[in-house]
């Protein structure tokens, strides 16, 4: 399969503005990042705050335009404003904050309202809502008020809205930065399940470690460049480069560093909880049975 997003040499820049609103300067938040997302694959981009990654992520779907280079979605140029529609179509967007993306008094409401909007036939909006609220298991939730729902609720309502819509890719910006642990891993099921059941492509924008190692691929951004790209056991072994620019790695690899600072010949990309604990139960068990 191709690629259904390419960036090439983005350079993207804020004004900095004086009291009066005149530019005085400008902040470049993208510096030269060329990126490409091929179909089907759960891509996580990871950065501390500040770092550009929620800057990229608005390229994706034409939110942002670059001031230099180009973002093509499944070969449309987002500068082509003839094609903003496909190109939104093809690409969903979810935000940090599910209360800023729910806009009806009611669950079902709120998951047909794109739809709406875009002139589906009644028939086909009610076939899609009751799909989608199912596929983030929030059906029996549909004629609730979104207002009675947790954070991790709520969010998958909005994912239900954009998954209604039948994009190709979801581009989700942060969206367990303000849920608890339990919306996390709810949130965290329900990409899993949209991409390896769905097929649909995933980009996760996250500081979290832990979301980021479930993912096929991680690219890392600081300072508006891309730092590493490769798969989570390789980029999290680097655990000083990552803690150079402000990131931690997950605890199952900080242990094995730990342990082979302290000289014990450990492997230093064991990434999983269930592999982390079967090799220091071996490790342990073998040495009692010299």
């Amino acid at each position: 399969m191709g690629d259904i997003i390419k960036a090439e040499n983005i350079i993207f820049e804020y004004p900095v503005l004086d009291e009066d609103g005149n530019e005085v300067s400008r902040t470049r938040v993208l510096d030269d990042v060329s990126l490409c997302v091929p179909e089907g694959q759960f891509l996580a981009v990871l950065g501390h705050n500040g770092s550009g990654k929620s800057t990229l992520a608005k390229h994706f779907n034409g939110i942002l335009l670059p001031m230099s280079g180009s973002v093509t979605v499944d070969g449309m140029d987002t500068k082509d404003e003839s094609r903003i529609y496909d190109i939104r179509q093809t690409v969903g967007m979810v935000f940090q904050n599910p209360d800023n993306q729910i806009v009806a008094t009611i669950v079902e409401e709120d998951a047909a309202f794109a739809l709406e909007n875009l002139g589906v036939e009644p028939k086909e909006i009610r076939r899609r809502v009751d799909e989608a609220l199912k596929t983030v298991d929030m059906y029996e939730y549909r004629e609730h008020s979104p207002h009675q729902l947790s954070g991790g609720q709520k969010q998958r309502v909005a994912i239900a809205g954009i998954i209604a819509m039948r994009p190709r890719c979801i581009v989700m910006d942060e969206p367990t930065a303000m849920l608890d642990p339990k919306g996390r891993k709810e949130i965290m099921k329900t990409i899993k399940l949209l991409n390896r059941e769905h097929g649909i492509t995933v980009v996760l924008i996250t500081h979290y470690m832990e979301e980021a190692a479930q993912a096929d691929r991680v690219v890392v951004i600081d300072k508006g460049k891309i730092l590493l790209d490769d798969v989570p056991k390789k980029i999290f072994s680097q655990v000083e480069l990552l803690r150079s620019v402000g990131l931690d790695v997950p605890q199952t690899i900080e242990l094995m560093y730990e342990l082979k600072k302290s000289g014990l010949d450990v492997p230093d990309d064991l990434l999983y909880e269930e592999e982390c604990a079967e090799y220091l139960f071996d490790m342990l068990t073998a040495g009692d049975k010299k």
